[in-house]
């Protein structure tokens, strides 16, 4: 079940990568943010970042203008 979605659509780096961490810092163990993107980099970003937050990139999925990155605090 996804807790919070975050709309990055239209922003470049690092704003989404901002956005996604604070997201996480305010999230309880357990809880799913969804994270839609259309700039490549940002979500290229994402996970590798989700050790250094204490979470995990759960998927990415690509839709047909944007990409939707879960991920989860753990």
């Amino acid at each position: 079940m996804i807790k919070q979605q975050i709309n990055c659509l239209g922003d470049s780096c690092p704003r989404p990568q901002l956005m996604t961490k604070k997201a996480l810092s305010m999230a309880m163990p357990g809880e799913v943010i969804e994270v839609l993107i259309d700039n490549a980099t940002s979500m290229e970003a994402i996970p590798p970042m989700m050790k250094d937050l204490h979470s995990s990139h759960l998927a990415t999925v690509r839709m047909d203008r944007c990409w939707h990155v879960y991920v989860r605090k753990n």
